[in-house]
């Protein structure tokens, strides 16, 4: 290859230009099967040699050069969009869940303050004793040793309080197996 002060000569970059667009084009478009993406690939891959053209240095043949950038360009080009397309995604994805969550926030403050009130309709050793089961995700044993009572006891006060919060939220239970679905769908899959 021919060099001067500046590296590549325009003469011999436009004969090299001239003489491997074509074929490299081709190679480029099997590779993204898009025919301007594959033209715009091989420009740049001629761009950026012409400003790499005082420093560069190519080891192997300029036909080995040239077919090696076009490949790195187009995988490179390749990758971006997966990127651009998964961003898409996530974009759109958000959008609707958050749609959906603005829903499933109002159910969910309206199932709780039910949930709230049908606690309140418990005697108060009945609503402690479901309390720590529940929200303190406390074992019998532990209620029982806490509480002073017997294992038998916690069992037969939470079966009453499960009894009651059935009863009272029996108009509310499709809509809380739906949250629960809804909460849970992840780990369903």
């Amino acid at each position: 290859m021919e060099l001067n002060q500046q590296g590549i000569s325009e003469k011999v970059f436009e004969n090299v230009y001239k003489a491997h667009f074509k074929a490299l084009h081709a190679y480029a478009n099997s590779i993204l099967t898009d025919y301007e993406h594959a033209e715009e690939m091989v420009q740049q891959v001629f761009l950026k040699l012409w400003e790499k053209r005082a420093n560069i240095e190519i080891n192997s043949s300029i036909q080995a050069y040239l077919y090696r950038s076009v490949y790195n360009e187009s995988i490179n080009f390749l990758k971006h969009e997966k990127v651009k397309q998964a961003h898409v995604s996530f974009v759109k994805h958000t959008m609707t869940e958050s749609s959906n969550n603005h829903h499933k926030d109002i159910d969910t403050k309206e199932l709780e303050g039910k949930i709230r009130i049908a606690l309140n309709k418990l005697p108060e050793q009945c609503r402690t004793i479901f309390q720590l089961s529940r929200y303190e995700e406390l074992k019998y044993k532990e209620i029982a040793e806490r509480l002073q009572l017997s294992v038998k006891t916690i069992e037969n006060q939470m079966g009453k309080a499960l009894k009651i919060m059935r009863a009272e939220l029996a108009a509310y239970l499709p809509t809380l197996w739906i949250v629960l679905i809804c909460l849970f769908k992840d780990f369903i899959k």
